[in-house]
């Protein structure tokens, strides 16, 4: 048995690039895939305190290995003790730098910190830099929390 080359019969140069052209918009998915799964942005309630009538929460956002975001826009609910939504407030954390540590403070209003019980990760509502798709985008982010007390989830 003889081995095949690309001049034999079946086999054209027309053929192979229709061939490679059809796989293309595979090739940029899958590329995107592993990208998003290489790369997370990690989001971790780091810290909370009483500011007056407020609460702070210090979110620590870990980029170290990812790219640079434009813009970053999250609907975040702060649940009570009993687990009943009591605040809702949408974050800007962006712009957040490729390979860059960085921490944003929030204030949930009205909202007493020995009140806090969790804190969770609805939605993103804009996004812009790594990923366009809203979907993408929560995807790859990462919550944590160095409060016992307090959760943070999506």
């Amino acid at each position: 048995m003889g081995t095949s080359t690309w001049n034999e019969p079946g086999y054209s140069a027309g053929s192979i690039w229709a061939c490679l052209v059809l796989l293309l918009p595979f090739s940029g998915t899958v590329l995107a895939q592993d990208r998003t799964s290489l790369h997370p942005l990690r989001i971790e309630l780091n810290r909370i305190e009483a500011a007056g009538e407020n609460c702070r929460t210090y979110f620590l956002i870990d980029n170290q290995k990812g790219e640079s975001w434009r813009s970053l826009k999250l609907d975040l609910f702060a649940l009570d003790t009993d687990g009943v939504a009591a605040k809702r407030l949408a974050v800007e954390v962006g712009p957040v730098p490729g390979r860059k540590t960085l921490i944003k403070l929030f204030d949930f209003p009205g909202l007493s910190c020995s009140r806090l019980g969790r804190v969770l990760l609805n939605d993103v509502l804009t996004c812009e830099g790594v990923m366009s798709l809203r979907e993408e985008c929560l995807s790859v982010v990462e919550t944590a929390s160095k409060i016992d007390a307090v959760s943070f989830a999506k």
